[in-house]
């Protein structure tokens, strides 16, 4: 599977942040328990997938982007990061837990704590890509050159392998779900985070 976007210079825009302004909480509840289900079955994918990111991939954007086996992206006028902090907000363990899987220890703590939006030679530098294009019909002819080195590849022994391997990264989430969702209904729900998405909302009308 090849994942990209119809969009001239977005990948994802991430989760809408309306969705999180003085929600309706039985709406955020579904809207939560559903990007749950949605990263555990795009992470665990037993067949591989390739993100063509041709275009802006912050927050939820990235977290899909490193969510696929392999990331290749358009440079030089786009970015990628898990930016939150940069909203006043904090992304979910399971957010962290994906980009220490893809950069390690040291970079996601660097990446996070400071919300850097990454250009595509950054990005390359410390492994949150795999590869880079000049645009996105060269990247997408990457992207199948990846899928295509599974050819010959038996399918049981990619689905073990990548089960294997992907399976820790994922586990907290299944234990913890219901935590979880408790957690961002509470979270995202109080005054100070309230604020914070409503004055970043503000901003981009002007």
């Amino acid at each position: 599977m090849i994942l990209t976007s119809g969009l001239k210079n977005v990948f994802s825009a991430g989760l809408d942040l309306k969705e999180f302004h003085e929600p309706d909480p039985t709406r955020l509840a579904k809207f939560w328990s559903t990007l749950q289900e949605t990263w555990i079955e795009l992470y665990l994918t037993p067949f591989p997938t390739a993100a063509v990111i041709n275009g802006h991939s912050p927050a939820g954007g990235c977290l899909l982007a490193m969510s696929c086996d392999y990331r290749v992206m358009v440079e030089p006028k786009y970015t990628i990061g898990l930016n939150e902090t940069q909203l006043g907000i904090v992304a979910p363990k399971w957010f962290m837990d994906t980009m220490i899987a893809v950069i390690g220890q040291r970079n996601t703590e660097i990446s996070l704590a400071t919300g850097k939006m990454y250009t595509a030679q950054e990005a390359l530098k410390i492994g949150l890509i795999d590869d880079s294009a000049p645009d996105r019909d060269s990247a997408l002819a990457k992207g199948v050159d990846f899928l295509n080195r599974f050819k010959n590849i038996s399918q049981w022994a990619f689905r073990s392998t990548k089960e294997m391997i992907r399976r820790p990264t994922v586990q907290w989430l299944l234990d913890n779900k219901n935590e979880d969702l408790e957690f961002i209904m509470d979270y995202m729900q109080s005054s100070r985070v309230q604020k914070s998405i409503g004055l970043y909302l503000q901003s981009l009308k002007k």
